[in-house]
C-alpha cells in the first residue's frame, strides 16, 4: 500500500511538471479575471506578453528543451489559423469579448498559446514518463487521419460533420495500442485511447474555467455563463489525437516488441 501511495504521489508530481505551461496560463487567466490593475495594458495583451516571458524563463533555466519550444511554435501557428476561421464574422463559433492590441482580426495572439499548452504538455509528459508503445499503427496512416481531422474542423461548417466517422477510424487504428509510462522504476501501461480521453476530460474542465474567467465565450454564454456541454469532449478528443500525432513526428516513437 505504501508503495502504491508513493508511486501515485510521484505520478502526480510528474504530471504537474508536465502541465507547468498550461497551469501557468490557467492561473494567469483566473488571477487576471479576479484582479487586473493595469489600465494602460489590455488584459489579453498582458497574458500574451506573460506567456512569452514564461517561455523564455523555462528555456533559460533549462526547464524546457528546444524541441519542446519548437512544438509550442508549431501549435501556435496551426491554432491561429483555426482561430481566425472559427472566430470570423461568418462563422462565429466563439468570441473574445475584451480589447487587445496584439491580435489578428478577431483573434488575440495569446490564444495560440492555449493550444500550445496542450502540445507542450504532450511533449513534456512524453519525456518525463519515458513513453513506450505497443501495437502502434503505421505513422503514415496516423498522419492521414489527423489531416482529415484538421480539415473537418473547418469543413463541417459547410458540409456534413464527419467527427463520429473520424472517431470510429481512430478506434480502428488505435484499439490495440498501449502506452507504457515509467513512474519510478517499473513501466505501467494503459490503452492509449483511454489516456487521450482522460486528457480530453481535463481540457474540458480547464475550458469551463477559462470561459468562466471571460477568456472566450460561446454564443450560449453571452447572456449568462453556463457550463460547456459534455458533447464538446468529442472535439477535444480529436484535438488530443491531432496534438499527439504532431508531437510524435518530432519525438522518438519507442515501440515495444510484444511476444505473441
Amino acid at each position: 500500500m505504501k508503495q502504491f501511495i508513493r508511486e501515485l504521489w510521484i505520478f502526480g508530481l510528474k504530471q504537474a511538471n508536465a502541465c507547468v505551461f498550461g497551469g501557468f496560463l490557467l492561473a494567469l487567466m483566473i488571477g487576471t479575471n479576479l484582479w487586473y490593475p493595469l489600465d494602460g495594458l489590455h488584459r489579453y495583451d498582458f497574458i500574451f506578453i506573460a506567456a512569452i516571458v514564461f517561455q523564455v524563463v523555462l528555456l533559460a533555466f533549462k526547464l524546457e528543451t528546444l524541441r519542446e519550444s519548437l512544438v509550442i511554435i508549431v501549435f501556435h501557428l496551426v491554432a491561429t489559423v483555426m482561430e481566425l476561421f472559427k472566430t470570423s464574422d461568418a462563422i462565429g463559433s466563439w468570441t473574445y469579448p475584451e480589447a487587445y492590441v496584439f491580435g489578428i482580426g478577431n483573434v488575440p495572439l495569446f490564444t495560440g498559446f492555449m493550444y500550445s499548452a496542450v502540445g507542450s504538455y504532450i511533449a513534456r509528459v512524453w519525456r518525463i514518463f519515458e513513453f513506450e508503445y505497443s501495437h502502434y499503427p503505421p505513422i503514415k496512416l496516423t498522419v492521414v487521419l489527423v489531416c482529415l481531422i484538421y480539415i473537418n474542423f473547418f469543413s463541417h461548417h459547410f458540409i456534413a460533420d464527419f467527427r463520429w466517422l473520424l472517431l470510429a477510424a481512430t478506434v480502428a487504428l488505435f484499439y490495440r495500442t498501449r502506452i507504457y509510462f515509467r513512474v519510478i522504476k517499473t513501466h505501467r501501461y494503459m490503452p492509449l485511447l483511454l489516456g487521450w480521453f482522460l486528457v480530453a476530460m481535463f481540457i474540458w474542465f480547464a475550458e469551463n474555467i477559462a470561459t468562466f474567467a471571460n477568456i472566450w465565450i460561446y454564443p450560449n454564454q453571452h447572456e449568462q455563463w453556463q457550463m460547456v456541454p459534455l458533447a464538446k469532449l468529442s472535439s477535444w478528443y480529436l484535438l488530443m489525437l491531432l496534438s499527439f500525432v504532431l508531437v510524435s513526428l518530432i519525438n522518438t516513437l519507442n515501440i515495444r516488441k510484444i511476444k505473441r
